[in-house]
């Protein structure tokens, strides 16, 4: 029984327990998004939000073009200066 309940500890630190911290963390950087925030997708593409919806977000990649997308294809917030 001993050895049930340490791996059944070791699941909990190991797995369980990053994973609802990383989850934590993608909930306030959702939860903070605001228009002009510059930001990339999980498909590669960089722009600049310009609306926010209820579950999608309306994204400026050029001067001219803008996309409508979900709110869980984002990947993050662009922190990169440029070069």
């Amino acid at each position: 029984i001993g050895y049930i309940v340490f791996i059944v500890g070791m699941f909990y630190l190991l797995l369980i327990r990053p994973q609802r911290k990383q989850k934590r963390e993608r909930n306030a950087m959702m939860s903070g998004l605001s228009v002009g925030d510059e930001i990339y997708t999980v498909g590669g593409m960089l722009g600049t939000i310009t609306r926010i919806k209820e579950h999608t977000i309306w994204l400026r990649i050029s001067e001219k073009c803008e996309i409508e997308l979900l709110k869980t294809s984002i990947g993050g917030i662009n922190t990169r200066t440029e070069d």
